[in-house]
């Protein structure tokens, strides 16, 4: 990995549309690109990591102007990524967050936001650890750079116990390789204290869906054909296939008695 820092003019992104998944109102990433490099994301294609050094300070200057919010930290680029270790720019920016009176929502898979507990406990906040399998060689094909599905659960657990609202996003669901254990997943995340799930799909869009076909006709062969009826009108999968698996979701959080949302 190459690492360089860059100043920037801008920190806050203002989400436009509803957003019914995450039920926040701006986005913000103090990293460009991902050390994590999971196949399945397209922020991972790019081997320098751009730290926007500057990021608190502008921040502090937007919010000063910004109506009352809740601002996503990492909604493209993992915020708790290993460089985080050194220059801490997500914990200068939740200190911001919290001086300016927003709230957030924290997106990672990183058990590296544990540092911040003391400082999340003292402002509204939420924290979504993203998992996509229990299986350590599902895990390990498509997201071998982050801790243990285990692991992260028990920072969910650690969070709640902590009084910070943590959830579990399976994001993306991986067609066919993960779907018979949506159950198991949704079962593992009540055990360790969730208090709400999470979904979404797999979208493969331009380079990235051929990145991931191509990973799929290595490792997983007799899916590919699947995968090209699944995905042969946009990049999305059939409307029939995402249907089911709204429905399997909701019937197993029913299930465990877990909310299918954060409302």
């Amino acid at each position: 990995m190459i690492y360089k820092q860059i100043y920037v003019t801008k920190a806050l992104n203002t989400i436009t549309k509803k957003d019914n998944l995450f039920q926040g109102d701006y986005t913000l990433d103090p990293y460009q690109n991902c050390e994590f490099a999971c196949t399945y994301c397209d922020s991972s294609f790019d081997s320098t990591i751009y730290v926007k050094i500057n990021i608190a300070e502008i921040l502090n200057k937007e919010l000063n102007k910004s109506k009352i919010g809740r601002i996503i930290i990492g909604s493209v680029h993992d915020p708790y990524q290993n460089i985080e270790e050194k220059y801490k720019l997500t914990r200068q920016i939740i200190k911001t967050i919290k001086k300016n009176n927003f709230c957030c929502h924290i997106l990672t898979k990183s058990d590296l936001v544990l540092r911040d507990i003391n400082l999340l406990k003292s402002l509204d906040s939420i924290v979504t650890i993203s998992i996509i399998s229990n299986k350590p060689t599902i895990v390990n094909n498509f997201e071998k750079n982050v801790s243990s599905t285990k692991t992260r659960l028990e920072v969910v657990k650690k969070l709640n116990e902590n009084g910070i609202k943590s959830g579990i996003a399976i994001i993306p669901i991986i067609p066919y390789i993960v779907d018979d254990e949506l159950e198991e997943l949704i079962k593992s995340s009540k055990k360790n204290k969730a208090q709400y799930i999470l979904s979404k799909y797999l979208e493969l869009k331009g380079d990235q869906k051929n990145i991931f076909f191509r990973i799929i006709e290595k490792d997983y062969p007799n899916l590919l054909k699947k995968y090209n009826t699944l995905y042969h009108k946009s990049y999305n999968p059939d409307d029939d296939y995402i249907n089911d698996l709204i429905k399997k979701i909701g019937k197993y959080c029913t299930k465990y008695n877990i909310k299918n949302s954060l409302i």
